[in-house]
């Protein structure tokens, strides 16, 4: 698991519910089950009918993924190319077969038995960009999700807000409980505003960031391995895929190469 995602929700609404108390507030007068059921009622119901039962059907594997995703490993692919490019060089790319196994990444498993295959890299490029596209359009979709979700919540807590204060209005007869039912009425805003900010937003915002980093990824691969199907040098093409990596990265993989030269 993620631990850092869920450090992250603990610190968001410990924080108001904290601040919360701290102005006098207690956390019993937060709870409402009407406007619970108008926000996330009403959220859900609207998320639902702009989207297709398939993709609806993928988000608890996305809530998965957000709380248990581990972090790329670039330097790993980097080194695991370079080595490769060393054989390719001096036996040949039909060498590379042996190296076909289920346990490796599918996509780089798919990109190098293409190689295998004799594909024409320029082929090669077109199949692989195209999985890459279609790859980022899905995921884009998936956040699109909770990004919609983000934006009925609000709006719902409105709603909710504006039924409490009708019923307010309508019976004036008691002035004294007027205060109470008015508190009670903009708890459905609270609910709608921070479940947005607080939930929906960020959970897009994470599928998004995972994204860019399986697109980049992914871009990686098929520059490593265009590479070495037009026979580059290994060291060259070890400097080339380093562009993908950032500072710390590019100095780790320094560190492994090398140590491993050693």
């Amino acid at each position: 698991m993620n631990i850092f995602s869920v450090i992250f929700l603990l610190i968001s609404f410990g924080s108001l519910i904290v601040a919360f108390i701290l102005e006098g507030g207690s956390p019993i007068m937060l709870a409402a089950g009407s406007a619970a059921m108008i926000v996330f009622g009403g959220t859900i119901g609207s998320v639902g009918l702009g989207t297709s039962p398939k993709k609806l059907a993928n988000i608890p594997a996305m809530l998965k993924l957000i709380f248990t995703a581990k972090e790329k490993d670039l330097v790993e692919i980097v080194s695991y190319f370079k080595q490769l490019s060393f054989k390719t060089r001096k036996e040949g790319l039909l060498s590379i077969e042996g190296e076909i196994t289920d346990e490796l990444d599918p996509f780089i498993k798919k990109s190098l038995q293409l190689v295998v295959d004799g594909v024409d890299p320029q082929m090669v490029k077109t199949i692989l960009e195209f999985e890459l596209e279609s790859t980022y359009d899905r995921h884009k979709e998936n956040a699109a999700i909770f990004e919609s979700a983000g934006g009925f919540a609000p709006t719902m807590g409105v709603i909710g807000t504006v039924m409490g204060l009708v019923q307010v209005l309508s019976n004036l007869s008691d002035p004294s409980i007027l205060g109470e039912k008015i508190a009670v009425a903009f708890i459905a805003t609270l609910y709608g505003v921070g479940s947005a900010n607080l939930i929906f937003l960020p959970l897009a915002s994470r599928l998004n960031d995972l994204n860019n980093e399986e697109i980049k990824e992914k871009q990686l691969i098929i520059e490593a391995v265009l590479l070495m199907q037009e026979g580059a040098n290994p060291n060259i093409l070890a400097e080339k895929l380093k562009g993908f990596l950032d500072k710390k990265q590019a100095r780790k993989f320094d560190e492994i190469d090398n140590g491993g030269a050693a």
